[in-house]
């Protein structure tokens, strides 16, 4: 729909200057669509969490209430397809306890049956992992065509190399990828550009267990301590040698020489498209960094040079989650960031020049969010009218959190925040989406197989949910399939990088699909502590169609393939 000048002034611009504002103003009236809006059903989300199987797998992240920085963070959650049959499995690190931190009841690989059912089969796995755990990522790092998991710990950090079969075998110590200290998150990307898959590691901060800081205090009350007071770790990163091994290189990329910070989020995405992977840290109550990729394995930090490492106001924000997506429909990546109570989230829109603006308030992001505390975040399109929605999920870390103590609950429901026009506005998504939980770690993707996008969810000290989506079963279009995924498949001879992961995926529609973007990143980090399944999903109504999917390989290659249909999984596979 087209915005007049009246309707623009509802739309808060940050309005820095006339000129800002006017600029502002200009860009939503052109990026807004001028055919009508699609007929759209209602978002909504059903907990199958019981006939899953999930809800008898129940996170352990030391004591309830929490006493403790170490316990409140929740563990992680990480999409993987480890046995290569098309439907994504699970892998849960898991946590411990503060009296052994190094033996807790274990990580969980569940196979995702097809049909809407799990199944954990760590019995059968080869896996032994029992050390406090958080995020990780996962990535086929030596070539062998299977997906393998890198799990951050508190402690040395683990890498599982997938040795088929359904078996995994701990190969850290040959690797040399045993990162100390206390690793929130983690991301394969190819960063040297020779075409393997190389690792860069976010740490947050030194604690020791015995030794906890005493108590300090959040609006008059009496909490635990930390992060503030802890002393802050450096990131790590890891050049991929080709034959299984890796190297240290955080001192010679000069990601060694930004200042150690508080860190729990990473985003690697080529984010001015200039072909090479950057590195966002979201880092907690501390700004956040921004690696600028300059070739040959060398990053500058210009995080405050390029408007992402404060918010608008300039002030460092408690980062946790993180979501990627194209808000404004320019083909550049945005990023939207979860931070803590009585703050508001925060939009950044890539604007032109490679600066990063904050749109929070224009977008209607903001005031949603201050009475809660966000964690796993995510943009995608839950009712496939050619839109992103974005999704977070909440819960404080504080167990005296009231609204009358401290403006915000303990337990909070998640956020549905559909697209509507120009902005986002809050959706009821149904009964399962109103509950409060204590959530962290989410993943998101088909994982029923009828192509809509459901969400599982990891939260502290309480069993996993699966969150199903119905759109399938209430879209407005007579049972016609609206959606369309896209895989990619590197199967050229010597190709370390099957999934394609880095490349970016275009949906060309023969009609407008409205506002918002049709731009998907196969980007490598996640929600918060989590990954992003390497695939693209766009809501393709069948009369825009055929489509034309565009895709640039992270090699800069760019394919395309015409004539697509709706309702279907499309391989894309790599051609010269």
């Amino acid at each position: 729909m087209i915005q007049t000048m009246s309707d623009l002034s509802r739309h808060r611009c940050p309005a820095r200057s006339h000129v800002v504002a006017l600029a502002c103003a200009i860009a939503l009236s052109q990026g807004a669509s001028a055919a009508p809006p699609p007929e759209r059903g209602p978002i909504h989300f059903t907990d199958v969490s019981a006939a899953s199987g999930l809800s008898s797998i129940v996170t352990t992240t030391g004591a309830s209430p929490s006493t403790a920085v170490l316990e409140v963070k929740g563990c992680g959650l990480l999409v993987i397809d480890f046995d290569n049959d098309g439907h994504m499995d699970l892998f849960l690190p898991n946590g411990a306890t503060l009296a052994d931190p190094e033996n807790g009841p274990g990580a969980r690989l569940i196979r995702n049956n097809g049909d809407g059912t799990f199944l954990d089969v760590t019995g059968s796995s080869g896996i032994a992992h029992t050390r406090w755990s958080y995020g990780g990522a996962v990535a086929d790092y030596d070539g062998d065509g299977r997906d393998d998991i890198y799990v951050c710990c508190f402690g040395p950090d683990v890498l599982l190399r997938n040795l088929g079969n359904g078996r995994f075998e701990d190969v850290t110590a040959t690797a040399g990828v045993a990162t100390p200290g206390w690793s929130a998150q983690a991301a394969f990307s190819d960063l040297d550009g020779d075409g393997d898959l190389d690792l860069f590691v976010a740490r947050y901060l030194d604690f020791d267990p015995s030794k906890p800081m005493p108590p300090a205090r959040f609006k008059g009350i009496e909490v635990m301590s930390g992060p503030k007071g802890y002393a802050p770790l450096a990131d790590f990163v890891y050049e991929n040698l080709g034959d299984g091994t890796f190297a240290d290189r955080t001192a010679a990329t000069g990601v060694g020489d930004a200042k150690p910070s508080f860190g729990l989020a990473v985003v690697v995405v080529d984010m001015n498209g200039d072909g090479k992977p950057d590195i966002f840290v979201g880092n907690d109550s501390m700004a956040n960094h921004l690696f600028v990729n300059q070739g040959e394995m060398k990053f500058i930090e210009e995080g405050m040079r390029r408007g992402i490492a404060t918010n608008l106001e300039g002030a460092a924000q408690a980062t946790m989650g993180t979501a990627v997506g194209d808000v404004d429909g320019d083909g550049r990546p945005d990023l939207f960031t979860a931070v803590f109570s009585s703050d508001t989230n925060t939009l950044y829109v890539n604007g032109k020049g490679f600066y990063f603006d904050d749109r929070t308030n224009q977008y209607g992001v903001g005031a949603p969010s201050r009475p809660l505390l966000g964690w796993a975040s995510m943009f995608a399109d839950l009712d496939h009218d050619g839109s992103e929605d974005l999704l977070v999920f909440n819960g404080h870390v504080y167990p005296q959190a009231t609204k009358t103590t401290m403006d915000s609950d303990y337990e909070q429901p998640p956020t549905v925040l559909r697209r509507d026009g120009a902005r986002f506005a809050p959706a009821d998504a149904g009964e399962s989406m109103g509950r409060a939980q204590r959530d962290r770690a989410g993943v998101i993707a088909d994982f029923d197989g009828d192509g809509d996008l459901d969400v599982i969810v990891a939260g502290v000290n309480q069993p996993l949910r699966f969150l199903r989506n119905d759109h399938s079963d209430h879209n407005d279009h007579s049972g016609a399939k609206d959606w369309l995924i896209v895989s990619l498949d590197d199967a050229r001879p010597g190709a370390k990088n099957r999934r394609g992961l880095g490349a970016k995926v275009e949906l060309i529609a023969k009609a407008s699909s409205g506002a918002g973007g049709s731009t998907r990143w196969l980007w490598s980090g996640g929600p918060f502590m989590s990954n992003w399944a390497p695939m693209a999903h766009f809501g393709a109504r069948p009369e825009q169609g055929p489509f034309t999917v565009r895709v640039t390989w992270p090699d800069g290659r760019v394919q395309t393939v015409d004539g697509v249909e709706s309702g279907q999984r499309l391989s894309v596979t790599r051609v010269e």
